[in-house]
């Protein structure tokens, strides 16, 4: 955009100019994190004392006045003197607030000017601040292209906290936790119970958990616990109250994930339900509007077509049971063209078009897709894609392999701080991998999602 300033000079009493701008919940975290002022009032927070519609800071209200006259009115070289503030009214995030200013008096003799000042609220015009600004205007002309400040993604996790919120309104869920046999694995337990999200059922050696909680000051005295010494004796024996209906899911603690998965797979006394096994990673990426799904990451590692089709099935699945409906699922290639000499693009066309054949159904399918241009709406359309359902708006991301996957996941985990959570899916009973690095945040998610997920499985969701 471009701006020209107005000097003292080219002033006249009567000039007015005026901004909108829509409040967010990210400003307001922003302004928090710049000011200091950690009021509750002004930040969300689900589970603290502030409300549920943050009301925006005064300060942050006030500062809007000087955008005006710092970009607008007098513009580029103009200096506060002096300002006066008086609240009418709040406003809340999501407001959109108009400022204005308008120039009452002219001082030759130190070059200042007085504005009236002024923010309202769009959606009814009612009076939020009113006040006087005096300023030093800029004696010189100045003209120039305004240029975008470095932008600011603010790293909260609120697909997460969404998604706690849904699990909020469905009983515990009864979670067989096997070899809770070290402080994260057992902590991690605890914490999803205290939240209301599981109820534990810990499977492992009675001695080592209850030293373990000792250790840590967890109180485990409500739950029940199954003395199981030998870790694959624990995991069939946790496979077994999922199939008794004792339990609903199961929680990996401190033990081989292929130790666990050896006992869900098992053909006659496993968790089988028609389809392979495949893990999905449910991701918080700051700044992204929804959660995105990567898939698999951890179990299938070069995956044939046969496969790929039970993991978009099982993805599917899993972003409708945390609420995306339908999802849009994009099968990854290193191009978004079919070609024969690159089998990740071939078997990226084959699911698109077997989606299309309702072969694979509850989503939009397409592929190949490259993860540009599946994620990004500007290489979408760069690439000719703008018109189509998933590319450039991708919910789901169906990775060619576990290697590529697994880079996919850690590098949005590591560079993108993204937090992730994750559930196997394509068992009659929704699995939990945890990891060591897995801070809570994440394990709470990963037992909301399980919850969800069984909510669909037992036909909650319908």
């Amino acid at each position: 955009m471009h701006l020209e300033n107005k000097t003292f000079d080219d002033l006249e009493i009567g000039d007015s100019a005026e901004l909108t701008r829509l409040c967010t919940l990210d400003d307001l975290l922003i302004f928090a994190n710049v000011s200091g002022n950690h009021n509750p009032m002004h930040i969300q927070d689900p589970d603290g004392p502030g409300p549920r519609e943050p009301v925006v800071p005064s300060m942050f209200v006030g500062a809007l006045v000087s955008a005006v006259l710092g970009n607008l009115l007098p513009g580029a070289g103009t200096l506060y003197r002096h300002q006066t503030l008086e609240f009418r009214d709040r406003a809340e995030a999501g407001d959109e607030l108009l400022s204005r200013v308008t120039v009452t008096a002219k001082n030759a003799d130190d070059g200042t000017v007085t504005l009236e000042t002024e923010v309202r609220r769009v959606a009814d015009d009612a009076l939020v601040m009113r006040g006087e600004a005096v300023v030093e205007a800029p004696r010189e002309k100045l003209s120039y292209d305004d240029k975008d400040l470095p932008g600011l993604i603010v790293q909260r996790h609120r697909h997460f906290e969404a998604l706690m919120r849904q699990a909020d309104d469905l009983p515990p869920l009864p979670m067989a936790v096997v070899a809770p046999e070290e402080e994260n694995a057992l902590g991690g337990a605890a914490l999803a119970a205290r939240r209301g999200l599981i109820t534990p059922i810990l499977v492992g050696a009675r001695g080592r958990i209850e030293a373990v909680a000792e250790a840590a000051g967890e109180d485990i005295s409500g739950f029940e616990i199954h003395d199981e010494a030998d870790h694959a004796a624990a995991a069939r024996r946790a496979v077994a109250l999922v199939r008794e209906g004792r339990a609903g899911g199961l929680m990996k603690g401190h033990l081989h994930t292929d130790v666990l998965l050896r006992a869900a797979l098992d053909k006659e006394q496993g968790l089988r339900a028609g389809r392979r096994f495949t893990h999905v990673f449910v991701m918080d990426v700051p700044g992204l509007p929804h959660p995105l799904l990567v898939s698999d990451a951890a179990i299938n590692i070069s995956p044939d077509l046969d496969c790929k089709t039970d993991i978009v099935q099982n993805a599917i699945e899993v972003a409708r049971a945390i609420g995306i409906e339908p999802p849009r699922v994009a099968v990854l290639s290193a191009i978004e063209t079919v070609n024969p000499a690159l089998p990740s693009s071939m078997d990226a066309a084959l699911l698109s078009k077997m989606a299309d054949r309702g072969q694979i159904t509850g989503g939009y399918v397409e592929g190949p897709l490259a993860m540009d241009n599946a994620v990004d709406m500007g290489a979408a359309r760069t690439k000719g894609l703008g018109e189509s359902d998933v590319a450039g708006r991708a919910e789901v991301l169906i990775a060619p392999n576990l290697d590529a996957g697994n880079m996919i996941a850690k590098q949005l985990t590591f560079i993108a701080h993204a937090e992730a959570a994750g559930v196997v899916a394509g068992a009659s009973a929704p699995i939990v991998l945890t990891s060591r690095a897995d801070d809570e945040m994440a394990r709470l998610a990963s037992c909301a999602v399980a919850a969800l997920h069984h909510r669909r499985l037992t036909g909650g969701a319908e």
